[in-house]
């Protein structure tokens, strides 16, 4: 019976496929593993790398795809690689047969991936490609239009552990107070009931009955998933988290947010929109209160144990104690990352920077499609605005005195009514992707 968890050999999405640019190397870093994501410029799939060229140990993320080979470029030395990682040319090569002489040494270690569900996966252990073959994805049945749902995705990086993350996500009681105003109603809230279902090394199974019954799903290391019943079971919404351990004291959430109705509203709403109207504000509204909450454990735990640390008295504490029980268990309550040559220290200082913890564009505008094409558009609008209105008031000024009442009013007010829309984009719509402060006192 297996006791220890790798968290190695398991699936990860690293990104949802939309956000990817197949012209640009794409970084991540997976387990404190600095990856690129490329993609072959004849070929309909990604691929993942460990993010180094074995030359001179440059990022091949800052390399590109070369538009004669369609492979992955060094931009230090310009050596390329194709889409299993074997050098194919390197430039400063007086006999070009040294490549095939050395190709074991000269080669990038590629990594096992899949595209399903809308996102890109990869396995993080190199030595293991005959497991990841036949190990399942965890999938979510909820990501599924035969079924009827429809979905949206979104993706950001976080300020605080893959732990402090799960425990969060694992913890629905927090939702009306953490929340309020965007997801819950601190006014609403009532006791939690919380039972265990399941719970073993690959499965923590919780349901919380109610008005609208809770299924809680967390299929670690990454899958953690709610399934809300509405009218009968018919109706179901569903929140699927992907958590990804970066690095210690970060983490990447891939989020799918899934339901069986309100298809076309699902349809007609920009991406974009719901990012910035709902999807920002949630993790904004966790992100200081998990930040600060992960240094003041780490402090506390130097000395003591969670259970002494932490006060779970009620039911509704039970999916957290039973989350860190999972923990202690088979991870020795700590993430490998000593197995990559990180040393996990321990960080006691407190970061009250807004700024800095919520920095929207950082966390996601720059690694989601969508929001940076809205961005870049809106900031295009603002410019012929701008134009607009400085051609108008130079043209009326010239115009004879008969046509200025007449034709140069009515211009001057549709210049005016556009630095109007002006204003409001610079001091309140181009903002939300970029910085928004989140004080739970004012909501």
């Amino acid at each position: 019976m297996q006791t220890e968890f790798n968290f190695f050999q398991h699936w990860y999405p690293l990104s949802p496929i939309e956000d990817l640019d197949p012209e640009i190397p794409t970084p991540v870093t997976l387990l404190g593993i600095r990856l690129v994501i490329w993609k072959p410029r004849y070929s309909e799939n990604y691929r993942v790398f460990l993010d180094v060229c074995p030359h001179r140990l440059a990022p091949l993320s800052e390399g590109r795809v070369d538009e004669k080979t369609g492979n992955l470029m060094c931009s230090y030395h310009g050596w390329q690689f194709d889409a299993q990682g074997i050098c194919t040319h390197i430039p400063q090569a007086e006999n070009p047969g040294i490549i095939a002489k050395n190709q074991q040494n000269f080669c990038v270690t590629s990594l096992p991936v899949r595209q399903e569900n809308d996102l890109l996966w990869v396995w993080p252990d190199a030595k293991t490609p005959e497991l990841a073959a036949t190990t399942s994805l965890p999938l979510s049945p909820q990501i599924d239009a035969e079924k009827g749902f429809v979905w949206s995705s979104y993706v950001r990086d976080l300020e605080y552990d893959w732990q402090i993350l799960i425990e969060n996500v694992i913890d629905p009681s927090h939702v009306p107070f953490a929340h309020h105003g965007v997801q819950g109603n601190r006014n609403r809230a009532i006791a939690k009931v919380i039972d265990i279902l399941e719970s073993t090394i690959n499965l923590i199974e919780v349901f919380c009955p109610g008005s609208l019954p809770v299924k809680i799903t967390f299929e670690p290391p990454c899958r953690l998933e709610y399934e809300i019943s509405f009218g009968n079971a018919e109706k179901k919404l569903g929140l699927v988290i992907y958590a990804l351990p970066v690095f210690p004291g970060k983490s990447r959430v891939i989020a799918q947010f899934s339901r069986n109705f309100g298809k076309t509203i699902h349809r007609l709403t920009p991406r974009w929109l719901e990012h910035i109207r709902i999807r920002n504000l949630v993790f904004d509204g966790d992100m200081v209160l998990l930040n600060q909450q992960e240094h003041l454990l780490q402090q506390k735990q130097s000395s003591e144990s969670w259970k002494t640390a932490y006060k779970l008295p009620t039911n509704a504490d039970r999916s957290v104690i039973e989350f860190r029980n999972w923990f202690d268990k088979y991870c020795n309550s700590k993430l490998p990352w000593s197995e990559v040559g990180i040393s996990d220290s321990n960080n006691y200082l407190i970061n009250n920077n807004h700024t800095f913890l919520l920095d929207r564009y950082k966390q996601h505008t720059q690694h989601c499609s969508s929001c940076r094409q809205a961005l870049k558009n809106l900031q295009r609008l603002q410019i012929l605005l701008i134009t607009y209105f400085i051609i108008i008031v130079s043209g009326v000024a010239i115009f004879p005195d008969y046509l200025r009442i007449k034709i140069g009013l009515p211009l001057v007010i549709t210049a005016l009514l556009g630095m109007g829309i002006y204003a409001w984009l610079k001091l309140w719509l181009i903002p939300q992707f970029y910085f928004v402060d989140y004080i739970h006192a004012k909501k």
